[in-house]
This record gives C-alpha cells, sequence and structure tokens, in this order.
C-alpha cells in the first residue's frame, strides 16, 4: 500500500515538473510572460508623485542611461526597477536630510515602444498599449502584406534581468514594451 502511494505521488511529481517545463519555455522564454513583470528603462516616461511637494512631483522621461534628474536628490538609476521599487528608493534619498517622512508615488505615463518589422504594411516603432497581442501590433502597423506567414511570428524580448531571448509568438501571444516583433514571409 505504501509502495502504491510512493508511487501515485512520484508520477505526480514528474507529471508536474514535464508541464511545468513546457509551459515556461525553459528559462522564461521570450514566448511566454508569466515570469515576466515591468522594469524601467530608457523610453520609459513616468510621473512622481511627492505628497505635500509640488515642487518635486513632475513627469520624467528615462534617459538613455537609465536615469532620471530629480530636484534635491540628483539623478536616480531608474533601469531594472519597478515602479514599486522606485517609489521605495526616492522616499529613501528624499527621507536622508531632505525630507521628514516622505510619502512617494510613482505611476507610468508612457511604455517604451514596441517594434514590428517583416511583413506588414508599414514596419516601424510603435506605442505599447496594454493588453497588445501580436496581431493588434501588426494591426497597428498597417497589417499583413501579402507575403506574410500569419500563423506564427518572431520576438526578441528585454527581460529583467538584462538578457534578451528570441523565440515565437502566435498571433494572440502577448506584446511587451519594447518587444521586436518581426512576421516572418510565408513559404508558398
Amino acid at each position: 500500500m505504501k509502495l502504491r502511494l510512493l508511487a501515485v505521488i512520484l508520477t505526480s511529481i514528474v507529471a508536474a515538473l514535464m508541464l511545468g517545463g513546457c509551459a515556461s519555455g525553459g528559462r522564461g522564454g521570450a514566448a511566454t510572460d508569466s515570469q515576466w513583470y515591468y522594469t524601467l528603462d530608457a523610453g520609459d516616461e513616468v510621473r512622481i508623485v511627492v505628497f505635500g511637494e509640488q515642487n518635486l512631483s513632475d513627469t520624467y522621461r528615462v534617459s538613455d542611461a537609465g536615469t532620471i534628474t530629480m530636484p534635491l536628490i540628483g539623478a536616480v538609476d531608474t533601469r531594472g526597477h519597478t515602479t514599486e521599487s522606485l517609489a521605495k528608493l526616492i522616499t529613501e534619498k528624499l527621507a536622508n536630510g531632505y525630507l521628514r517622512d516622505p510619502s512617494v508615488r510613482v505611476e507610468m505615463v508612457t511604455y517604451r515602444p514596441v517594434y514590428v518589422l517583416g511583413e506588414v504594411q508599414s514596419p516601424g516603432k510603435y506605442s505599447y498599449e496594454p493588453g497588445m497581442t501580436a496581431l493588434s501590433a501588426v494591426a497597428v502597423a498597417g497589417g499583413f502584406t501579402y507575403r506574410a506567414d500569419t500563423d506564427t511570428f518572431k520576438v526578441t524580448r528585454k527581460f529583467p534581468d538584462g538578457h534578451t531571448e528570441k523565440g515565437k509568438l502566435g498571433p494572440q501571444g502577448t506584446v511587451l514594451p519594447g518587444d521586436i516583433l518581426e512576421v516572418p514571409e510565408r513559404f508558398f
């Protein structure tokens, strides 16, 4: 009886591990976003609100160096931070000799653009919209050309730790800010 229970448990564990590997695409592959969370990088625009301090509250664009410059505290490295972790960092910097018990909120104003290339009518750089799919990105780029493979797209994605991966997306696959989506040519 114990041996049978052990066999059922081991089989369940192996099955779960196999399914988990398929779903995640390995290391959080470019075609999945299950472990992805948005981190700031060059080209993003954020609104920083310091409650009770209108002179510090403003909209800031992240520079190519990955920083913003605020009054009192100067350059703040934003690259790799979420909006929540950036708010915490700014709070700590302002509390370090400038303000007593500061309260800071950071919210996204504009995300990094997405790039749609290949067999679309108007390849180029486009504004990211939350919830964007590969098909909606193609629509923004004017739709497919007559040579386009409309079933599978190539995507290059930069992850929060800085590495980039290439993968494939279907038409309903999620496009993320900064993605490079390429619509390949179909073979007749």
